[in-house]
């Protein structure tokens, strides 16, 4: 008895090393996982000196406000941040049970955007409009609700240990569950968010653990997609345009070639260094259109040369690296899905973003995660972030 005392007034005993292990446990800051955080914070940072270079010359658009494009860059960075902090606080394992409601929300948006509130700009009518100049794009969010929707069928009787794998049951479930935005999404048409949602459905599979019979008869089922889709002229001419355009770089390249022309020849004169922040030309004499957005990668190229443009990819392969981490350190088969969906999602994008730059993918308009201007890309990925983090700090200590 005299020993367990004088072991207990030490400061050793075992009330301490419990309210240790608790204090250990409840240390948010310290189970965050800060590589991401800071990449995806200089990735944004960054991409504000570049918007802002785009934009600061473009009075047509910047209301004779060269600062106009920053501030709100930086504004939707501001709300982004606070959104992944909310949704750390959440925690993903909250989410999951909310997921009917933001399901049904996200499908409202995209409906929503087929009335008369829609709005079509670059030929996509997938906005909706606000007064003020504030504008949302719904389908951005419905990239994270197909997520969060098909880990949590997918996961449901895995985590629960009835079953090893998803059944096949379970697979059409969830594939009918992201069917409908997509189908809704198509009909817009943004053909590059449906590749983007369905490179996030591919990783998700891919993490559940599903038969490979099934991913294979994603890709078999895409292709004959493709095909339809060409065969009944459901593109417009416009998209049809595009994809013209890729297969043959020199065709009309003071028309439908334009857009990759110029973005090749601004990435292209940048050089090792480049031209330096500000001093590009071909950013200055406003020669590639929607540089702020589709094109960011552009003025990297130009003004920040191969260094600069470099570290841009860098610093999204530590984000995927990391994503790639928590996904496999996850102790449960939900989060494991939710972070493969993410790493889907921002290796699609990132790849067809500066691949349509650099001329080896088709013009899609997607936007470069965490560089384009934008808010609702700009939420969204703030979002997968948080839900990132809340997968890594709600895992056992010892995981």
């Amino acid at each position: 008895m005299t020993g367990t005392n004088s072991f207990s007034v030490s400061g050793y005993g075992p009330e301490r090393a419990g309210w240790t292990r608790l204090l250990a446990r409840d240390s948010v800051t310290r189970r965050l996982d800060w590589p991401i955080l800071f990449a995806a914070l200089a990735l944004s940072l960054i991409g504000s000196l570049l918007v802002f270079s785009a934009t600061r010359n473009r009075t047509e658009i910047n209301q004779g406000d060269p600062y106009y494009f920053l501030l709100r860059h930086l504004m939707n960075l501001g709300i982004g941040l606070a959104l992944m902090i909310g949704t750390v606080w959440l925690g993903h394992r909250a989410l999951r049970n909310a997921v009917p409601v933001l399901y049904g929300v996200s499908l409202l948006g995209v409906l929503l955007v087929l009335t008369p509130l829609g709005a079509t700009i670059n030929g996509s009518r997938n906005w909706i409009v606000f007064g003020g100049g504030f504008s949302l794009q719904p389908a951005e969010f419905v990239k994270i609700t197909i997520i969060l929707g098909m880990a949590m069928l997918l996961a449901a009787r895995v985590d629960a240990g009835d079953k090893p794998y998803p059944d096949h049951r379970t697979v059409l479930q969830a594939l009918g569950l992201a069917a409908v935005p997509i189908m809704i999404v198509l009909l817009m048409p943004d053909l590059g968010t449906v590749l983007a949602m369905v490179a996030i459905i591919l990783g998700v599979l891919l993490a559940s653990g599903a038969s490979n019979r099934w991913i294979f008869g994603l890709l078999l089922t895409g292709v004959l997609g493709c095909v339809a889709i060409w065969q009944l002229h459901i593109l417009d001419e416009y998209q049809i345009n595009r994809f013209a355009a890729f297969a043959n770089p020199e065709l009309d390249p003071a028309g439908v070639g334009y857009n990759t022309n110029q973005a090749r020849i601004a990435i292209g004169s940048g050089g090792l260094t480049g031209a330096g922040l500000f001093h590009g030309s071909q950013t200055t004499g406003q020669f590639v259109p929607e540089q702020q957005t589709d094109f960011v990668f552009t003025v990297a190229g130009e003004e920040l040369g191969f260094l600069g443009a470099g570290l841009i990819i860098l610093l999204l392969g530590v984000i995927l690296w990391r994503a790639c981490r928590i996904a496999l350190d996850s102790t449960e088969l939900y989060g494991t899905i939710v972070a493969a969906g993410i790493v889907a999602w921002f290796a699609f994008q990132s790849f067809e973003n500066i691949g349509m730059t650099l001329g080896i993918m088709p013009v899609t308009g997607l936007p470069l995660p965490f560089v384009s201007y934008g808010g609702s890309s700009m939420f969204a990925v703030w979002i997968a972030v948080g839900l990132l983090q809340s997968i890594r700090v709600q895992r056992p200590m010892s995981a």
